[in-house]
């Protein structure tokens, strides 16, 4: 699996794919270079919610379980509304679930991976790195213990 980092604390897009920085921690690494394995897939409502994880086409809630499945702080897909109770309340240091009952995205040591274009001038739907963060009114914050 190809595993690209870039110097410092924040990742970067490289042609669409996010290079993890080498100073994060090795969860935050792994959970942008397994969302890089999904990132380009079409968009499905539900998908990405089977137990192993792998599907042909994920949604917003399968995209996030796979990143955080990818780096060994998820056992089971989670559905939007499950992620609102995931880890610990509040914005976490490198890794950020933005969550509602009907959407959820994350900022991983600064990139958006969304399956929402939102924000984005490029567009396109399904998992992708977006360049910049969208508002977060009505969305609750929740992160990884200790991330």
């Amino acid at each position: 699996v190809f595993q690209p980092t870039v110097p410092g604390v924040v990742a970067q897009i490289v042609n669409g794919v996010a290079y993890a920085p080498d100073q994060a921690p090795v969860q935050v690494k792994q959970a942008i270079w397994a969302a890089n394995q999904i990132v380009g897939m079409p968009y499905r409502l539900g998908g990405g919610h089977r137990l192993g994880f792998t599907d042909h086409a994920y949604d917003c809630s399968g995209t996030v379980s796979f990143a955080m499945h990818g780096a060994g702080l998820l056992a089971r897909p989670r559905d939007s509304s499950s992620f609102m109770r995931y880890g610990a309340a509040g914005k976490g240091a490198w890794i950020t679930v933005y969550t509602n009952p009907g959407h959820a995205f994350a900022v991983i040591a600064g990139l958006r991976l969304d399956t929402s274009a939102a924000g984005d001038p490029a567009g396109g739907s399904g998992p992708r790195w977006r360049p910049n963060l969208r508002s977060t009114s009505g969305y609750r914050a929740r992160h990884p213990v200790g991330l």
